[in-house]
C-alpha cells in the first residue's frame, strides 16, 4: 500500500471537490448531509473527524448556546464600535469581537478544560469513583494552586455573584445524556470544596462549566477556545442586527469621547519611564 507521503499530494478527511461533487468526511456534501446534519453536529464531527451521537450533540449545543451571547461584554461593545467605524467592514467588526475572546472573556473555557485536565492526567489509572475521593483531589488541587499564586480558572463571575444560571443546567443535561465525565466531576468538586481552600466563596461560571463539558467530550483542549469563538460569532452576528435596527454604537462612543478628563501627562505610567 502506498503511504499519501510517498504518493504527493495534501491529504485531507475534510471536503473536497471535483467537477461533479464535492465530499465532507467521506460524505456527500449535498446528498448526505445538507438538509440532515444540524450545524452543531457537524461542527462536532468536522474537529473530531467522528459523528457524534445524539447526546454528545446535545450537551455540545447546549454549550454553544450558554455561550453565544452575553450582553454588552468587550466582545460585542467592540464589534459594534467597529462596525460604527467601519460599516463597509462586517467581517472586520466580527473579527474585531472575536480578538477580544481572551483570558477574561470566552478564553476561561479553555483555560478551565486545560486547568482539570492536567490534574485529571495526574491521576492516572487511580481516579476517583465517588464524591468524596473527587473533593480529596479538589483539595489538593486547589491547594497547590494557591500556592502558586496562580488562578483558578472557571471561579466567580463579574454580575453572577450569587450563582450563574448556566452551570447547573449544563451539568443536568450532561447527566441527561448520561455524559458527566471525569472533568466535570472534578470541577464539581471544586465548587464543593473551594471555600475551605480559598478561604471564599465563588460560583462556578458558565465558561468554566463549558470547558469542563467539551473536555469530557473528547474535544481537543487545543480548540476549546475555538468553540467558544463559534458560538460568540453567532452573537456577534445578532449583535450587528440589532445595532442596525436599534443603533447605540454611536451613543457609547460619544459617552466617552464628550466626557474626557484632561490630567497632566504621567511619565510613570506603564509605557512611560524607563529605567
Amino acid at each position: 500500500m502506498v503511504k499519501d507521503s510517498e504518493a504527493g499530494g495534501y491529504p485531507t478527511a475534510l471536503g473536497a471537490s471535483s467537477r461533479e461533487s464535492i465530499t465532507l468526511l467521506g460524505q456527500d456534501l449535498a446528498a448526505d448531509v445538507m438538509g440532515k446534519v444540524g450545524f452543531g453536529e457537524l461542527a462536532f464531527w468536522l474537529a473530531t473527524q467522528r459523528r457524534p451521537t445524539p447526546g454528545q450533540t446535545r450537551v455540545f449545543e447546549a454549550v454553544l448556546a450558554a455561550l453565544a451571547d452575553h450582553g454588552f461584554t468587550p466582545t460585542a461593545i467592540v464589534t459594534r464600535l467597529t462596525y460604527l467605524s467601519a460599516p463597509d467592514s462586517v467581517q472586520g467588526a466580527l473579527a474585531a469581537g472575536l480578538l477580544g475572546g481572551g483570558s477574561r472573556f470566552l478564553g476561561v473555557t479553555e483555560d478551565c478544560g486545560r486547568f482539570l485536565h492536567e490534574v485529571i492526567v495526574d491521576l492516572g489509572s487511580d481516579a476517583p469513583s465517588d464524591d468524596a475521593g473527587w473533593d480529596a483531589v479538589a483539595i489538593s488541587a486547589l491547594t497547590q494552586r494557591k500556592a502558586s499564586g496562580a488562578f483558578v480558572p472557571g471561579l466567580g463571575h463579574h454580575v453572577h455573584k450569587d450563582g450563574d444560571p448556566r452551570t447547573p443546567r449544563l451539568f443536568e443535561i450532561a447527566a441527561e445524556e448520561d455524559l458527566v465525565g471525569p472533568h466535570l466531576a472534578l470541577f464539581a468538586a471544586i465548587g464543593r470544596t473551594h471555600a475551605r481552600v480559598l478561604g471564599k466563596t465563588l460560583p462556578l461560571n458558565g465558561a468554566g462549566t463549558c470547558g469542563a463539558a467539551l473536555a469530557d467530550l473528547g474535544l481537543p483542549l487545543e480548540l476549546l477556545r475555538g468553540f467558544a469563538l463559534l458560538a460568540r460569532t453567532a452573537g456577534l452576528i445578532g449583535q450587528l442586527a440589532e445595532e442596525l435596527r436599534d443603533p447605540v454604537a454611536n451613543d457609547i462612543f460619544l459617552s466617552v469621547d464628550l466626557n474626557n478628563r484632561v490630567v497632566p501627562p504621567n511619565p510613570a505610567a506603564p509605557g512611560g519611564a524607563h529605567g
